[in-house]
């Protein structure tokens, strides 16, 4: 990304991408509003300062649990000592919505292939990976993927 393609004063500051940010910023408003670029920029700032901000509270609330993680729970705690607390129910709906989305997209990719599989394929990359499991059990050497050649056994 180039250093012009982020608002920011240097390239140690955290930023936002600019296209990206100008593009949500469109799409909130009615099609024939038009937004200068200094107060595009303005709002990237905001938005930039918003999240430094409710970052920081979450780490405080974070640290005073004794926690190194923060945790989903310690964001919406911070809009609550922040005074957002209006928001913390849009919020964790747009989070629990997220998660459903992200599981989603999840098993369709991990499982996607599968499905197009034949069983001989699916039995030879069965066979693959026990095959290489074997090798890691056993002095951690890998072997390399093979292409199934006629019929392969699983006796070692």
């Amino acid at each position: 990304m180039e250093p012009m393609d982020i608002v920011g004063k240097s390239k140690e500051d955290a930023s936002l991408p600019k296209a990206t940010m100008t593009k949500i910023i469109k799409e909130m408003l009615p099609p024939d509003v038009r937004v200068a670029r200094d107060a595009q920029d303005l709002l990237i700032e905001c938005c930039v300062e918003f999240i430094n901000l409710v970052s920081s509270e979450s780490n405080e609330v974070c640290n005073r649990e004794d926690k190194r993680t923060i945790a989903p729970e310690h964001i919406l705690k911070a809009l609550e000592v922040l005074g957002f607390s209006e928001y913390i129910q849009e919020v964790y709906s747009a989070y629990e919505q997220h998660k459903l989305e992200t599981m989603d997209t999840l098993k369709a990719g991990k499982w996607s292939n599968v499905a197009e599989m034949s069983e001989e394929e699916a039995l030879a990359e069965q066979q693959r990976m026990f095959a290489e499991a074997r090798a890691r059990m056993n002095g951690g050497a890998v072997a390399p993927k093979q292409q199934p050649e006629g019929d392969q056994s699983l006796d070692s």
